[in-house]
């Protein structure tokens, strides 16, 4: 059977999804967790890659078994075997030729921010604190340059640069509520560090060291050095994953 599951976990404690040889990734801890279910080694796949820090609401992979495990069964079987910090929302089977990364048709990522200069136990590793006041009206208006279908190779990490890095967005924006910000965007796809850097570049528009309209400017100059930090990973999220 092929089986599609999707989970939730918070990252902090992660060097992100996929396996490691020399730290702790979600992929290593699932798999321990399907051998001592269904005593079989296997070899899961994710829909996206997560860097260290980064959270999940909503992470689809899959895998092929010969267990007679129902559906069900997979999810209590799991949790039970894993941490609380990752859980186990649901499985089905699908078909053989499912794949949880190139059967996706976008993705949506929320960036938290905590704009407060003072801590808060309950955003600690849950969101980015940051203290200088945002003004989401100007973020707003910056988000709305890189609606639609662009290159945004200057938003792509060094180590992420592929032959194609055009990609479509299918909706920014960013809503306060207290001293919470969210920066939601959703796309067919995300190039490496690509939401992070787009809020360190809002960020920065913010801070006054770029000049309002930049993000347009940055999205057409096509080099990662036009564009601004990367912001810290604690207060990314995988959303939701479409099929």
């Amino acid at each position: 059977m092929n089986i599609k599951v999707s989970i939730a976990y918070k990252g902090s404690n992660y060097h992100g999804f996929e396996r490691q040889k020399n730290a702790v990734g979600i992929q290593n801890v699932i798999e321990d967790a399907l051998l001592k279910l269904t005593g079989e080694t296997t070899d899961i796949i994710g829909c996206s890659r997560t860097d260290a820090g980064v959270h999940a609401r909503d992470f689809v992979f899959n895998f092929h078994t010969e267990t007679v495990l129902n559906p069900c069964r997979i999810v209590t079987g799991l949790n039970h075997f894993l941490a609380s910090d990752i859980a186990v929302k649901s499985a089905e089977i699908v078909p053989d030729d499912f794949h949880a990364r190139y059967s996706c048709k976008g993705k949506e990522y929320e960036y938290i921010i905590f704009n407060s200069k003072n801590r808060n136990p309950f955003f600690e590793n849950l969101a980015y604190r940051y203290g200088v006041l945002i003004d989401e009206n100007l973020l707003k208006n910056e988000l709305a340059a890189i609606v639609g279908k662009h290159d945004f190779r200057s938003f792509c990490g060094q180590n992420g640069y592929r032959e194609n890095t055009v990609r479509e967005i299918f909706a920014a924006d960013i809503k306060r509520a207290g001293d919470v910000l969210i920066i939601t965007i959703s796309g067919d796809g995300f190039l490496y560090n690509m939401i992070r850097i787009i809020v360190g570049t809002l960020l920065e528009i913010n801070e006054g060291k770029r000049t309002p309209g930049a993000m347009a400017d940055i999205l057409n100059a096509l080099d990662r050095r036009k564009a601004g930090r990367t912001a810290p990973p604690e207060g990314l999220y995988l959303n939701k994953v479409y099929y």
